[in-house]
């Protein structure tokens, strides 16, 4: 595992903000099977259970908030990261709409905080983490490339498309790439993934949270928005290509220091009530009702990213396709309940190892 991403991680120091959440728990656990140093620096976990806990992970796990820039100062100066993955959010659309304030001052003022200490630290790479709902989404049927437009219509989605433009400006008036080398050595890249899924998770909100916490307590799940289509991944589809840009700026490869997506192919894009459907193939107990609100809050009915650059530059491209994905999701949760067993070291192992059999890039 410690030669993967051309074995740049071992022993490197490297700190991801938000590491008590779905996304950021996977990515704390891989970099540490690859002898990584990792500093977490993170609220407390939101949810009981939590992923975070289950693994019991021997890292250094700092609790604080991104928007206490006191505090991130001096957990910058004393474990001096050479790379920071920025994670932390307010990552729900329901609810921005409920707390736009906190929304706000967490996925941009607390991502400025971020930067500012990644800056006065003189951190050599940054990952920031936003959404393919940062794009200004004109529910075309064609993906969104990295040259489009920031937007979004609710809170969650603008504060994200906000997120990403401080980081262009951050990369522009503080990390200039033409300036690497001389008056700096910072490389800052920005990652948009879409809809991303995968065992221990239990964030309000999240379509297959709402099946797998449903049918453990043996109700129906309520399906608010059947036909809205998503373009769904494993959790570590785009992890992976998160860890490959963090390689290349590690590498001091300073085209890679710009916007990338990472979503899976068309086949991935799939309705919500399609989803439900596969998973039911694979736990027989789960059982739904579509249940429309007329009241419902707005959500993007159509939302797919175009991925050609991470392909034809980075040579990355997703291990899994939407069945295999549905799959190891189901067989995670089931295993947690049915069996009190955590898979989570059996998907990463399966999902490198077939990386290896694709020849991807970072695995090989």
């Amino acid at each position: 595992m410690q030669t993967l991403f051309n074995g740049v991680y071992k022993d490197k120091t490297v700190l991801v903000t938000g590491h008590t959440g779905f996304k950021g728990s996977w990515l704390v656990y891989w970099l540490k099977k690859m002898g990584a140093n990792v500093v977490g620096y993170s609220l407390e976990a939101p949810t009981t259970p939590n992923h975070i806990d289950l693994l019991s992970l021997d890292i250094i796990s700092i609790i604080g908030d991104i928007r206490d820039l006191e505090k991130l100062h001096k957990t910058f100066t004393t474990y001096k990261p050479d790379i920071v993955f920025h994670l932390a959010a307010q990552p729900l659309v329901r609810l921005s709409y409920e707390n736009p304030i906190e929304t706000y001052e967490t996925n941009v003022i607390g991502t400025l905080k971020v930067f500012e200490a990644c800056r006065k630290a003189k951190v050599k790479a940054i990952v920031n983490i936003t959404s393919d709902k940062a794009y200004d989404n004109k529910e075309w049927i064609w993906g969104y490339r990295e040259n489009d437009p920031m937007g979004g219509y609710d809170p969650y989605s603008s504060s994200k498309g906000c997120a990403d433009i401080l980081a262009n400006s951050y990369r522009n008036s503080y990390f200039n790439l033409n300036d690497y080398k001389k008056t700096h050595n910072t490389l800052l890249a920005s990652c948009r993934a879409g809809n991303v899924i995968g065992g221990g998770d239990w964030a309000q909100d999240r379509l297959l949270t709402d099946i797998m916490l449903s049918v453990s307590q043996g109700k129906k799940v309520s399906i608010r928005n059947p036909y809205a289509t998503r373009p769904w991944q494993h959790v570590l589809e785009p992890l992976s290509g998160y860890l490959h840009i963090g390689q290349k700026l590690l590498e001091e490869k300073k085209e890679f220091a710009e916007a990338w997506n990472f979503g899976p192919s068309d086949e991935g894009s799939i309705t919500v009530e399609e989803v439900v459907k596969n998973v039911k193939k694979h736990w027989g107990k789960i059982d739904y009702e579509i249940n429309r609100d007329p009241k419902q809050l707005h959500e993007a009915n159509l939302l797919k990213l175009d991925c050609s650059k991470a392909h034809i530059l980075l040579k990355w491209k997703d291990v899994w396709g939407s069945d295999t994905t549905f799959e190891k999701t189901v067989k995670w949760y089931k295993s947690y309940y049915e069996k009190n067993v955590i898979e989570t070291e059996t998907n990463l192992q399966e999902y490198v190892q077939s990386a290896k059999m694709k020849k991807i890039e970072w695995a090989v």
